[in-house]
Formats: structure tokens, sequence, C-alpha cells
């Protein structure tokens, strides 16, 4: 099958991919490319996805690091038959404004999350607006983040966020060791949701905020919305794919 762009992480394991694969099937330019193939972790799928967004590519990622999730498994035989039986799964990114204390406003998009944390020695105090309205006066943590149900698994599920269904339209918004209210857990709110933060006390209680490892120092709000206008398309094997993965999750 012509018309792959290949892209492969630095690891000496996908540069030994990116050799095999391209010596079996050619390099073709991104812009005369049918598909992506992404060889890595799930840190550069992320990546590739965002490096590929103008192109409009679906992007089969074959794994060559640990975890894998959003990953089919590597086998560099039968690529071809792979992709045409490949399923296409459809994720919209999250949308990041944040300004900081010297007014600096930054956007970024965030496949995963985007996070809010501490960045010194004292816990966050943050207050958290849903559609304008104040729904927390004050949560003291060490963070909180919101999440697409393509992240709900990643930083999300190790901060005890639920896991969401890849079509349930509803984002996680979640606490990284919530102190006060020490029951508070998160909260699920609809895809059309936009959440604000606002940091209190900045200058003693600085946080920075992070969208997909772009990261963004001494905020004092940062606003979070679905973007609808921007489709990622992720390639995954027949019965592999994010719904059946997020199922096998929830009972491992």
């Amino acid at each position: 099958m012509s018309g792959i762009a290949f892209r492969a992480s630095a690891t000496p394991v996908a540069q030994a991919a990116l050799a095999e694969l391209t010596a079996r099937h050619g390099q073709t330019a991104l812009g005369h490319a049918r598909v992506v193939v992404a060889l890595g972790g799930d840190g550069f799928m992320l990546q590739t996805l965002h490096d590929t967004q103008s192109a409009g590519l679906p992007v089969y990622g074959m794994n060559c690091g640990t975890v894998g999730f959003l990953m089919n498994a590597y086998e560099p035989k039968g690529l071809a038959d792979r992709l045409a039986a490949a399923e296409e799964t459809v994720i919209n990114p999250l949308h990041m404004r944040a300004t900081t204390v010297g007014g600096r406003v930054v956007e970024a998009l965030a496949i995963n999350e985007v996070s809010m944390l501490r960045a010194g020695p004292q816990a966050a105090k943050l207050a958290i607006y849903v559609d304008g309205r104040l729904r927390l006066e004050e949560l003291v943590c060490d963070g909180a983040l919101l999440c697409t149900p393509a992240g709900s698994t990643a930083y999300n599920y190790s901060a005890h966020g639920p896991i969401l269904p890849i079509g349930s339209d509803v984002l996680a918004l979640t606490a990284v060791a919530a102190f006060r209210p020490r029951r508070w857990r998160g909260a699920l709110l609809p895809k059309t949701a936009v959440v604000r933060f606002e940091v209190i006390h900045p200058d003693k209680r600085p946080v920075m905020a992070d969208a997909d490892g772009r990261s963004v120092r001494d905020v004092v709000s940062v606003e979070i919305r679905s973007e609808p206008e921007i489709c990622h398309r992720i390639l995954f094997d027949p019965g592999h794919g994010l719904e059946e993965r997020l199922l096998v999750e929830q009972f491992a």
C-alpha cells in the first residue's frame, strides 16, 4: 500500500521499526499521503495527532513504547491489510485559554486533558465556574483537571476519576488530591460545558496549567471548552478500538 506517511519517536525501538517499514512501503510526504502511521508510545501518538492536525488524515498508531493505549500492536507484516480493515474513531480536543499573572494569554489544544497543578510548596486554591456560574467556591488541592473520554484512562484515571465511554459526549472534572472539600471527587459535565478555573491567591499559591504537555506557569485563570471544529481521526484494528479498550479497563 502506498500513500503512508510514517512518523517515529526518537527511541531506538521506534527508529528500527521506521527503517523496516519504510523499506517495505516507502515514505510518502504528508501532503500526498492517505494515512499517517505513528511509531512510538501514547505520548508520541498525541504529538503526531497535534502535528498532523491540519492535514486531516487518519492516524494509525503502532506501539513501540510501553502502555500503548492509543496504539495498535506492532507487527511489520500485513500492514496494508490492517490499514484497509481498520476502524476509525473521531475525537474532539479541548481548547485551553490560560491567562497568567502578567496578563499573557496562552491558547493550546489538548486531546487528553487540561490540568491545573500546584507549582509551589502549598496546596492550590481554585474556584470553579461552569458555563459562567460559580459551582465550587474553593477547592483546596494539589490540582484539578478536565478530560475527554479519550483521555479518561490517563491522568484522570490515576487521580481516581471515572472512565468515560468514547461516545458519551461528556467531560470529566476531577480533583487531584483534594483536601477541602474532602469528599469532593469531581463531576461529569456535558461536552458543551465551558469550565473556568480561577486561582485564589496566585502570588502565595502559584499554579501551572498543562494541555497535553504544553505548560503555562503562574496562571490566574484558565478557560476550557471542547473544540468541535477540530476532529482527530484515529484508526484501530477491528475489535481493539477505544470503546472496547475503555470497557476492558473497567473490568481489569
